[in-house]
Formats: structure tokens, C-alpha cells, sequence
């Protein structure tokens, strides 16, 4: 009932069916093409698919086959710096085959390395302390044990999908000598044909020295358990950490926040913008005195000139289409975590992370090309482009680099060639033709241009203004309050992904959400209605860079929280730490930005369509 195909037969058949399909689509008819698209599509799709979701079936019989995979280990301060279980010099059992092994794109992305450990188990079936092997230890192996005891090494296994961990050794505090684990105690809990509890308990310690022979062995005991196989995950999770008081302060400051800047918006727009549309229906001349007095209304000045294609519109238009789809790829993981608990599947976070993300990019060439045909772009085929390739080459780029010293250290995080080759595939056979689909709509359905004023011919000269109304002063503080409006929600989020805290609070990163969504629109019309105010009507690059400064300040606090509440180390998890902290910073900036943008282009379309221009 455990037994399933290969994974890799499997993604390999899907792969030939993708590559058959876009070979023969060239010369098909209309209909035929959907048809080898779909599949196209679908095979794409199931390459990402964490496969124990819909391939495995977690029931057992009496005296058949468990099976106990060795994982990897490492030192425990460096999560990421992960190496092969048998890269230290632990012996296997005995059975030297395996009915069955599987691992997914995101398993290979995120260093998983499966190894059959020859350990013999079987449902229900007691096992006294048998002896694995024996091994003589040389001085080298002495040398290899010796340093991951150093290191605080753990190694981690799985068994039916539950990961257990364990530590390799230990130091002597009264003798300085150190030690090695020999024996491996299984107690496995069981509710009818299904496992729901593992616990792994280590002792029967040995000293490393030269010549030395230790034995290694294991046991492994079954009890029943009244725990239901659907909440056997519950005990790795932490609701003492994740629902402290100070998580639901968190939450109640931010929505204060978001009650003082929502009012703070709304007197703007009952109170002032009403006043700015008195003055502005007066035909009388006001004299220099007040005009000068008067930069509060200055706004209408720069009618002409306030819908004016930004510079650089093809990146700008590339970001925005980017924004958008990252912005439905975190909504509908978040949702997906909350409806199907996907933090209980070894690599179904980002297996779903990755095609939702291909599935969305319809969403980038809809929204990205529209709004390059609004601005009057020509260059169509590059800005699609740009947006579809944007943030996959970022990720990739950085992966890349990273790749590098993953493999000068030999460490699980390598990754292989073949998985470089199906994210390329994904990004060129499934997201490329996806955006090209989206541009294609985009231009056509929403790619007019339909501002409330006409754009001058010749540009407004923008006047002298006091150095705190310069737009680079607006960015830097325009990401003020919706850093503060997450940060406490960061220090979990980090402590989730770089310690050994399992996220599961998905409601609360919704609602934290929601609130950043909330505050940078509501800051972001603030800073543009007083940049509009001093005449400056380079609204556009400005509300997006002062809503994506949120991503410099989560990016700072990332150097604070590597410093002061982690004991990382070495060149690996250094490189890895603040190479992926910079992409989450960044997509982090191109969501804030986006969302920034999207709500100011409302707020100033709203007030130049309710003012009479001359």
C-alpha cells in the first residue's frame, strides 16, 4: 500500500510528453493546439506537484515493509548547511534494497537527500537491540566525528513522512572528551493501519579515539496511540511561541495603525481635497501673497502633466505585471496553507509556491502589458518579456551564485544539473507562453488610454521645493509604517524558516497581510498627495519606490535579527542567509510597490476627474 512509482519515471514521462507536445503543436490545427497545450501545461504543473500528496497512500499491514530514510546532517546553529547522512562515517544495515523512493522538484531545491538507511522494520513488529555493524574508527573518521560533535551536528530521518531528529554526539563537559551516539531507540506509535507518532531516543555513548570499534544497533517499539492520523503533525508544531501574547499585541498594534491612517486618508480626502475644490471653482484671481501660502493646493497646477508616461515605462510596467502575480501567489499560498495544512507534506510549501506561480502568470502579462499600452510603450515584446523573466532571473541568479559554494562545500543544497534543466523548462514552456497570453489579452481589453486630463505637449518645469518634499526623502520614509506594521510578524516568519520553528499561523500572516496592504496604500496616497502639492507630478516612480522602501528596512532588520538571534556561521550559511533574505526583501519591495502604485493611481484619477481643468 506504501509502494508508488518512481518519481523520477514519472516526471521523466511528463517531461517527454511536454517536449512531444511542443514539437508537434508547431504544425497543428487550432484545435489540436489547445489540446497539446493542456497537456503541455499539465505536465509542467506535475513536475512541481509535491507527488506524496496524490501518489502515496499512508495505510499498512501487519509485518509490512517500514522504511526509514536517512535525510542529511548538519550543525544545528546552520539550518541550510545540510551534507548527506552517510557523508560522516555511519554504517547502513543490512537490506541493501528499496521497493520504492521519491523526491520532488522542491525536495531537490531544498536539499533533501533521501537515502535508504537498510534498517529492517515491519508494521507492528518489535525489533530488540540488534547490531547494525561494526566500525573500526581510523583517524580520519575520528577527525569527521570529532568536528560534527564540535558543531552540535544533527541528522535528520523520515519515517512515513514524520521527520525525526537526532543529535550525533556530545561533549563531556568534565572530561573534555567527546562521544558519539551508538544505539537509536524507534518508539512508534500506531492508531489502526496508520502511523501517528515517532519518537527517537539516543544513548549508549562511545569515545572517539584512534582504532576505536563501536557498534551501532537500534530497537524499535509499538504502542497503540489514541492520536488521529490527521493531527500526528500537532506535536512538532509550537503554539506557545506562535500564539504569545506579544504575536497578538503585534496584531492589535498594526490594526490601530491601520484605524489612524485610514482616518488620516479620509480627512485628506473629505476635508482638504474639499477645500482644494472650493478654491479651485472660484473664479476670482487670488493674490501672489496667497498663492505663495498656498502649496497645499498646488496640485491642479500639474493637471497637464500628471498622467505623463514615467521614465523607464517598460521596467516600471515590468514590475508593476511582476507585483500583481506575486501578489496572487502569496494570496492563494496563504490560502492553500490555511485550508490544506501544506506545512504537514515535506516540500509542498514551495512545490505549490512554484505553480501557483507559473499558473499566475497570466496575471503579470495581463496587468504588466496593459499598463505598458496605457503609457504609450511600443516595445510590446520586450516589457513581456521583462516581465516574465524579472523575478525568475533573480531567483536564479542568486540560486546560481549560491550553487557554487553549496558544491565547494559538498553540501546537500547543491543543486543538480536536472534540476536546473526543469526550472528552465518551467520558465521557458510554461511561464513565458502564459505571459505572452496574459500581454496579448491585456493590450488588447485594457491597453487604451483613458486619463481624466490631457497631457501637455512640453513638460511642466518642476519648481524648487523644501529638501523633506524631495522624492528621495519621500521613499526613504514612505516605508516607515508598513515595516512597522510586520516587523514583530517577521521575527516569526524568520525564526520559522532559519531555526526550527514549523510556520503553521497562516491566519495570522493573512491578516498581517491584509494590514500591510492597508497602511502602504494609505501612506503612499499621503506621500503623493503632498509631492502633487509642491508641483512635482512625478508621482508614479515615486508611490511605487516609496511603498517598495519597506523592503530596505526588512532587509536591514534581517542583519540585526543574523547578528543578535542567531548563532549562524561560516562563508555557506552566511552566503545563503543574506542571498535568499535579499529575494524576500526584494519581492517583499515589488509587492509593497505594486500595491503602493495600484492604490495612488486610483487616489489621483479620482481627484483630476473632480476638478474642472481650464
Amino acid at each position: 500500500s506504501t509502494t508508488i512509482m518512481g518519481t523520477s519515471q514519472l516526471q521523466l514521462i511528463c517531461l517527454c510528453l511536454l517536449a512531444s507536445s511542443c514539437y508537434v503543436s508547431v504544425s497543428a490545427d487550432e484545435h489540436n493546439h489547445k489540446v497539446r497545450m493542456f497537456v503541455f501545461v499539465f505536465c509542467s504543473c506535475m513536475y512541481t506537484l509535491p507527488l506524496p500528496v496524490y501518489l502515496i497512500c499512508l495505510q499498512y499491514n501487519d509485518r509490512e515493509e517500514v522504511v526509514l530514510w536517512m535525510n542529511t546532517v548538519g550543525p544545528y546553529h546552520n539550518r541550510q548547511e545540510t551534507y548527506a547522512y552517510f557523508s560522516l562515517p555511519f554504517c547502513s544495515g543490512g537490506k541493501s534494497s528499496i521497493s520504492h523512493y521519491h523526491e520532488t522538484l522542491s525536495e531537490a531545491l531544498q536539499g533533501v537527500e533521501l537515502e535508504f538507511s537498510g534498517y529492517e522494520m515491519e508494521f507492528k513488529t518489535e525489533v530488540q537491540r540488534t547490531v547494525l555493524c561494526m566500525v573500526e574508527l581510523t583517524e580520519e573518521n575520528v577527525k569527521a566525528f570529532t568536528y560534527a560533535v564540535m558543531n552540535e551536528y544533527w541528522y535528520q530521518m523520515y519515517i512515513d513522512g514524520l521527520p525525526i531528529w537526532g543529535k550525533v554526539g556530545e561533549r563531556d563537559e568534565s572530561d573534555g572528551k567527546y562521544y558519539i551516539h551508538t544505539h537509536k531507540k524507534f518508539d512508534i506509535g500506531y492508531n489502526g493501519q496508520q502511523i501517528v507518532d515517532i519518537t527517537l531516543t539516543t544513548d549508549m555513548r562511545e569515545e572517539l579515539k584512534t582504532d576505536a570499534k563501536i557498534k551501532f544497533s537500534y530497537e524499535v517499539n509499538w504502542k497503540a496511540s489514541k492520536v488521529e492520523f490527521k493531527n500526528r503533525f500537532d506535536k512538532y508544531l509550537d503554539p506557545n511561541f506562535f500564539q504569545h501574547r506579544i504575536h497578538w499585541f503585534s496584531i492589535f498594534n498594526s490594526f490601530m495603525m491601520v484605524i489612524f491612517l485610514v482616518g488620516l486618508v479620509s480627512m485628506i480626502l473629505m476635508r482638504t481635497l474639499r477645500k482644494d475644490y472650493a478654491r479651485y471653482s472660484k473664479d476670482e484671481e487670488v493674490d501672489d501673497m496667497e498663492r505663495d501660502l498656498g502649496d497645499e493646493y498646488g496640485w491642479k497646477q500639474v493637471h497637464g502633466d500628471v498622467f505623463r508616461s514615467p521614465p523607464n515605462a517598460l521596467l516600471f510596467s515590468a514590475l508593476v505585471g511582476a507585483g500583481y502575480q506575486l501578489i496572487s501567489v502569496v494570496f492563494c499560498v496563504i490560502m492553500f496553507a490555511i485550508v490544506g495544512e501544506l506545512y504537514t507534506e515535506r516540500g509542498s510549501m514551495l512545490s505549490t509556491a512554484i505553480f501557483v506561480y507559473a499558473a499566475t502568470s497570466p496575471i503579470n502579462g495581463y496587468f504588466g502589458g496593459s499598463l505598458y499600452a496605457r503609457l504609450g510603450g511600443r516595445l510590446w515584446i520586450r516589457q513581456m518579456l521583462a516581465s516574465a523573466f524579472t523575478v525568475p532571473v533573480a531567483v536564479c541568479g542568486t540560486a546560481f551564485m549560491i550553487n557554487f559554494i553549496a558544491i565547494g562545500y559538498h553540501a546537500s543544497r547543491a543543486i543538480p544539473f536536472g534540476t536546473m534543466v526543469a526550472v528552465t523548462c518551467i520558465c521557458l514552456f510554461v511561464i513565458l507562453p502564459l505571459t505572452l497570453v496574459g500581454t496579448v489579452v491585456g493590450r488588447n481589453l485594457d491597453g487604451q488610454p483613458d486619463f481624466p486630463c490631457r497631457v501637455n505637449a512640453v513638460p511642466r518645469p518642476i519648481p524648487e521645493k523644501k529638501w523633506y518634499m524631495e522624492p528621495l526623502i519621500i521613499v526613504l520614509l514612505g516605508g516607515v509604517l508598513p515595516f512597522g506594521s510586520i516587523f514583530i510578524e517577521m521575527y516569526f516568519i524568520f525564526t520559522s524558516f532559519w531555526a526550527y520553528k514549523i510556520y503553521y499561523v497562516y491566519g495570522f500572516m493573512l491578516l498581517v497581510f491584509t494590514i500591510l496592504t492597508v497602511v502602504t496604500v494609505c501612506v503612499t496616497i499621503v506621500c503623493t498627495y503632498f509631492l502633487l502639492n509642491a508641483e512635482d507630478y512625478r508621482w508614479q516612480w515615486t508611490s511605487f519606490m516609496a511603498a517598495g522602501s519597506t523592503s530596505i528596512y526588512v532587509y536591514a532588520y534581517s542583519f540585526y535579527y543574523f547578528f543578535f538571534k542567531t548563532k549562524m556561521f561560516g562563508l555557506f550559511q552566511t552566503a545563503f542567509y543574506f542571498g535568499y533574505m535579499a529575494l524576500f526583501s526584494g519581492a517583499l519591495g515589488i509587492i509593497c510597490g505594486t500595491v503602493g502604485y495600484v492604490g495612488t493611481n486610483l487616489f489621483v484619477r479620482k481627484i483630476y476627474s473632480n476638478v474642472k481643468i481650464d
